[in-house]
């Protein structure tokens, strides 16, 4: 296992340490395969196989895309490996949240009890120490793929899980989003570049609860209009939170977001929702960002969720990477930005779970 955690064979019923690689893939220049013995390679080889033609596939498709915005995506590394001690999610063996789809919790708001809220304010530390540590890594000349690394290390060495690996396949620990993404970007070897901006998107299992945060980060010297981008972004994640408290209807959260980065000449996407968090990555309450939108329910003491709203220079619109089928980028290639957080509202008002602590590096907005 090497200092990032080591990587996973990628034989679906073995998931040990691997180091050997696919030669075909490498033959191909296709994303590395990892497997643990020659043994599991042979036993999984009528399956890994069709795995070369569907890659192929994306890479062509990847070259006839017609991309919206300057960004282009690198080569994606294979997935990292968790020590077997570390409590892991279903979705680490197979790919599928089916008990957080199947659970009653998608339709009903659960209020934690004070043992849920002490195990999420202890996975809540770790996200923010994971986000923390990510933040200090950007600069000129870093890829996106080694801060997934040094995020992953962190997390594990925490005894913790990175919530986004293998959810719905998802390929890396982290989501991390260059200038016209939106959200869930992949990880990849693309260096960043001075005047970029970067979201970096934790989440964080431990104890049987997950946790939620995001910021965005100037790489170098940024623009004026993306430096005001960004300090909206922040700000109207504040305003929401201050709305937070028992009592206040879920479905105003957007009001009071779209009403502020409109007045400022931007918008704010409308295919991307908050969401409740807890011992499921995502259930009940959605929380819209936008105004006039249909979400029910009225905050209570207990409740646990997260306001993620993604600002846009320009249109609200997105569009989806269809060779991925996980970046969403702006539909005109404008930048976009995003903050979040995990809240718990309490008997008096909102708890920010995730917030920044004094040796939290300076977002210098």
């Amino acid at each position: 296992m090497n200092q990032f955690g080591g990587f996973l064979c990628e034989t679906i019923d073995c998931k040990k340490p691997a180091t050997l690689q696919c030669p075909t893939c490498i033959k191909m220049s296709l994303q590395p395969t990892y497997f643990c013995s020659q043994e599991c390679f042979k036993r999984y080889w009528p399956i890994h196989k069709t795995f070369h033609k569907k890659e192929e596939d994306a890479e062509n498709e990847k070259l006839k895309f017609k991309f919206t915005g300057p960004l282009r995506p690198g080569k994606i590394s294979p997935r990292l490996f968790v020590p077997e001690h570390i409590k892991k999610p279903e979705w680490y063996y197979n790919g599928i949240p089916q008990k957080e789809m199947d659970s009653k919790l998608q339709n009903l708001i659960e209020i934690k009890t004070p043992e849920d809220i002490e195990k999420m304010k202890e996975c809540a530390a770790i996200g923010r120490g994971a986000l923390d540590i990510g933040h200090a890594a950007v600069k000129p000349g870093i890829t996106t793929d080694a801060i997934d690394k040094i995020v992953h290390k962190y997390i594990i060495d925490h005894d913790a899980y990175p919530s986004p690996l293998n959810y719905n396949h998802f390929k890396k620990s982290i989501c991390t989003s260059v200038n016209e993404v939106i959200c869930h970007g992949i990880p990849d070897d693309r260096p960043l570049e001075n005047g970029d901006i970067v979201n970096l998107d934790i989440s964080v299992y431990y104890k049987g609860m997950h946790i939620d945060l995001n910021e965005t980060y100037y790489v170098g010297e940024v623009s004026d209009s993306s430096k005001f981008l960004v300090q909206k972004a922040y700000n109207c994640l504040d305003l929401a939170i201050q709305y937070c408290k028992p009592q206040v209807m879920y479905r105003d959260v957007g009001m009071i977001i779209q009403k502020y980065i409109e007045e400022n000449g931007l918008s704010v996407n409308k295919t991307y929702c908050g969401h409740g968090i807890g011992q499921h990555f995502h259930c009940a309450p959605t929380i819209p960002h936008y105004g006039k939108n249909k979400a029910t329910g009225f905050m209570k003491p207990g409740h646990t969720f997260t306001i993620e709203p993604m600002i846009n220079q320009g249109n609200q619109q997105d569009i989806l990477w269809t060779f991925d089928n996980w970046t969403a980028v702006t539909i005109d290639g404008q930048r976009s930005a995003q903050f979040e957080h995990t809240l718990l509202i309490t008997e008096t008002g909102v708890e920010v779970l995730t917030q920044r602590l004094p040796e939290s590096p300076a977002l210098n907005l």
